[in-house]
């Protein structure tokens, strides 16, 4: 996904690309600000190694790595959603204690045919080439470069992507040091360059990371507990580094060995020796957890001036105003309507077009609830009409959608794994509406949250509470049995269990929410 986009940034700057998911990044202003973090949870991964030093996740995020020092190997896992860490199987291990039986640090070339292991043990890194891309069991030994004159205690290593630079982790100096490789990815052509002091902020750091364009380090140690960012003026050069702000980790870890982020630095993961774990953070949002710590979906009007919150907890719609159209950072708390009285587990939100009719789906009644308001837009006046039971047809109506004009009704159903197409015979008036067809969804997404369609009919999109959104192009359009299956995007990494996906008419950016951390992501499709 990540590669497609940018190569398309570098050929195809001019393509349409909207409703791509292939072209879909986070674009929240705080990505990469760890003042903005909030802690998901935790994956316990002390069944392979109780003293874990090093943790490496695959570009796409279908998989990762973990090095320790109690097996002297790597851990190989793999990843069933991408970014969704605690969603993850033990693969198999790669032994290193030949080359270095006191392993510490470890780094992946980014197409996985090359590994790279730093050791206290020799005082340096140590390379292997891969037969078999990422497959750690077809790894062999191919040299080593020496860094004891700099440190003899080298702890985690990056390196810059296009494999002129690497980075190593010194603990006797509390550093970090710079090496120049004249021939990328060798480490035989390594020489040294610089190093940078870190031991004002922590004293025993243990694990580093570079933002993607080189502009950000951020350091982990066991001295404070705690993330270390930095911001380097001129990108890759350490020497220019100035110290921003720190992000304490002590309450989920303390002796953090290892950080990673994902591509769009909107989720950061740290590993520790405390807890044998990896502890996964989300990174920015817009928070609503003032108004319910429960967001199942989302809505906007269709100027995007106004965005709308279903809250399960206070069994509500919370209305909230944009000063800016469309970014949510910019949003303020408006209003919020119950509907308690109607239903008191809701998860589906939608609005028709013109703000006079709002529908809310819940398992409470296993139905689909109509509201009518007599000020567009303003759920101060809206009043309850009628509800329509799905309990026919799947007692689990996660969310509802409708077609354009009014005339088809869509439920992603979770207790079958489905989306149920209804007809209505009067537009937008749910007692006319029967059940006409369904699509089974559950082979790529199970137990369906969000549910949206493109203003067209021809594509739908289906969010799972794994994390995934799962598009399927439609050769009839609005025609669900007509819809087959053609790509994923993952959110895992902003929310551990994602509820409410909505869409953008125009195709160019979505907004999601969840329960796990009770905010609205929001992201855009194009090419950058």
């Amino acid at each position: 996904m990540l590669a497609r986009k940018l190569q398309a940034a570098a050929g195809n700057a001019a393509e349409d690309v909207s409703w791509d998911l292939d072209y879909a990044y986070y674009n929240g202003p705080d990505a990469w600000d760890i003042s903005k973090a909030i802690f998901l949870t935790t994956e316990y991964i002390g069944s392979q190694e109780t003293f874990p030093l090093a943790l490496y996740i695959k570009p796409d995020g279908t998989g990762f790595y973990v090095l320790g020092s109690t097996g002297d190997d790597v851990n190989q896992y793999s990843v069933s959603v991408p970014w969704s860490i605690s969603q993850s199987s033990y693969v198999q291990t790669f032994s290193v204690a030949t080359q270095d039986t006191a392993p510490t640090g470890l780094f992946f070339k980014p197409d996985g045919t090359v590994m790279y292991v730093t050791g206290s043990a020799g005082d340096d890194v140590n390379q292997y080439s891969l037969s078999t891309a990422w497959d750690v069991s077809t790894a062999s030994y191919v040299q080593n470069f020496s860094v004891s004159a700099q440190d003899t205690s080298p702890q985690n290593l990056f390196f810059k992507p296009d494999g002129t630079a690497m980075y190593v982790v010194g603990y006797t100096g509390a550093d970090i040091n710079q090496y120049s490789l004249s021939t990328a990815w060798d480490i035989s052509t390594a020489s040294y360059v610089q190093s940078f002091s870190v031991t004002t902020e922590e004293a025993g750091p243990t694990g580093v990371f570079f933002k993607s364009d080189g502009l950000s380090m951020y350091v982990v140690g066991i001295s404070g507990d705690e993330v270390n960012e930095y911001s380097l003026s001129t990108a890759w050069d350490i020497s220019t580094a100035s110290y921003v702000q720190a992000f304490s980790v002590s309450a989920q870890e303390l002796n953090p060995r290892s950080i990673f982020f994902d591509p769009e630095g909107s989720g950061m993961y740290v590993m520790g020796t405390s807890g044998d774990d990896i502890n996964i953070y989300s990174i920015g949002g817009f928070s609503v957890a003032a108004q319910d710590t429960s967001p199942v979906d989302i809505s906007f009007k269709t100027d995007g001036t106004v965005m709308y919150i279903l809250g399960s907890i206070g069994d509500d719609v919370n209305q909230y105003s944009l000063s800016t159209a469309w970014d949510v950072s910019t949003a303020s708390y408006v209003q919020s309507f119950s509907i308690a009285g109607q239903e008191t587990s809701p998860l589906g939100l939608f609005f028709k077009p013109d703000g006079t009719k709002m529908y809310i789906s819940g398992l409470a009644g296993d139905d689909i609830n109509e509201y009518s308001l007599s000020t567009a837009w303003d759920i101060s006046t809206a009043s309850y009409v009628q509800n329509d039971s799905t309990a026919g047809y799947d007692t689990q109506p996660n969310d509802v959608f409708f077609k354009t004009d009014g005339t088809v009704m869509y439920v992603a159903g979770g207790a079958f794994d489905s989306v149920y197409q209804l007809s209505l015979s009067t537009a937008w008036d749910i007692s006319t509406a029967t059940l006409s067809s369904s699509k089974a969804v559950g082979s790529e997404t199970t137990n369906p949250r969000g549910l949206t369609f493109s203003s067209d009919g021809t594509l739908m999109y289906v969010l799972g509470w794994q994390g995934n959104i799962s598009r399927y192009s439609l050769s009839t359009a609005w025609d669900v049995t007509t819809a087959t299956y053609d790509q994923t995007y993952s959110v895992a990494a902003v929310d551990t269990s994602p509820y409410g996906l909505y869409f953008k008419s125009d195709g160019t950016g979505f907004y999601v929410c969840g329960i796990g951390s009770d905010k609205v992501y929001s992201y855009s499709i194009d090419v950058q």
